[in-house]
């Protein structure tokens, strides 16, 4: 009896290091991969983009103080004067506080 207790605490020990093992090399992986996928987020030009985005609008200071905000939390500009809402879904779905699209 003294002898297979003692094969199954080798046993166990055994799976428990190779558990803690796998579980360190795990945590290595996640650590390792966590720095190569943080890119630098690509920087736009809010200004810009929002002078093209407004250039025919009828009411360009309200234009562009609108799509200056949109682009600074989006950060992104859909391309053209209007429309084009689908390359950039930050920017279409963001709202007023009376449920109307609050970037043009």
């Amino acid at each position: 009896m003294a002898i297979s207790s003692s094969k199954a605490f080798i046993a166990s020990v055994l799976l428990s290091l190779i558990l803690v093992l796998h579980l360190v090399a795990a945590d290595q992986m996640v650590n390792t991969n966590e720095g190569a996928s943080s890119y630098p987020t690509p920087t736009i030009d809010c200004g810009a983009a929002c002078k093209a985005r407004c250039q025919l609008s009828s009411r360009p200071n309200l234009c562009h103080r609108a799509c200056g905000t949109c682009c600074a939390r989006c950060k992104c500009v859909p391309p053209g004067t209007s429309g084009h809402l689908e390359v950039c879904p930050c920017y279409a779905t963001m709202t007023t506080h009376h449920g109307r699209r609050k970037c043009p």
